[in-house]
């Protein structure tokens, strides 16, 4: 793998290097991943998927065979949000997604017509009063439920601080959709030069800023934790790229 992240065969990974295969590693991940169920919702073999065929091999079992209430309500609400997420990424309007417009519908982070819809759908799933907003106590409850109603342990209190520094930008005590579009989809953040750089930083034994096959080897077990590795798979699969 070394080898094939070093571009230009020079015997060093550098940061720029190993960003390039981080990002191609997770676009391949992504295409592999709609290759899979691909055919589970192409039903008719026209390499296609119809908004029809989706929602049949989704929900069709469920919204007609299931009783309990509670389960036909959850699917009820899920199928609208599917079919607004569906319409977002089916760029021609013809109710059939290419396999692009599939990759957007399921991947929507990755493409740049989506993210509106990711901002949506993180506002409604947080947005538990429903009036359009996340207050601080909305945006605890999404990573910490206090059952047993003693004292919040300090890294949520760390969180309500980031809240009110950071997330809540107009300081008016809530998060509108621009603010979480700042919080979840940040412009000036790349995630794989990120991961590069900490590799790079935690693996450069003599500091010159790039990697020998040994300092990645001395540290392979950075490297099987990554992304750059895709958490190890990488080494246990045959490879064509």
């Amino acid at each position: 793998i070394v080898d094939r992240i070093d571009d230009n065969k020079d015997g060093y990974l550098t940061t720029e290097e190993l960003k390039n295969w981080i990002k191609r590693v997770q676009k391949r991940y992504i295409y592999e991943n709609v290759a899979k169920v691909w055919k589970d919702y192409d039903l008719n073999k026209d390499n296609k998927i119809s908004w029809e065929e989706y929602k049949q091999a989704t929900y069709g079992y469920y919204l007609e065979e299931f009783q309990d209430a509670t389960d036909q309500h959850s699917f009820k609400k899920m199928l609208p949000r599917d079919e607004r997420r569906f319409k977002t990424a089916d760029l021609d309007g013809d109710l059939a997604a290419t396999r692009e417009e599939f990759t957007a519908f399921l991947h929507p982070e990755e493409f740049e017509h989506m993210k509106d819809i990711v901002v949506l759908e993180t506002l409604e799933d947080i947005d538990k009063n429903e009036d359009g907003f996340v207050d601080q106590d909305e945006y605890i409850a999404d990573m910490f439920a206090n059952e047993e109603g003693g004292p919040e342990p300090d890294w949520v209190i760390t969180e309500r601080e980031q809240f009110s520094d950071f997330r809540d930008l107009n300081k008016d005590g809530k998060m509108d959709k621009e603010e979480i579009r700042h919080w979840i989809l940040p412009q000036d953040y790349d995630h794989a030069l990120a991961e590069a750089r900490h590799l790079v930083y935690e693996s450069d034994v003599d500091k010159d800023q790039k990697l020998t096959k040994e300092e990645v080897l001395d540290n392979w077990n950075m490297f099987v934790g990554s992304q750059a590795t895709n958490y190890g798979e990488d080494l246990t699969r045959n490879h064509d790229e």
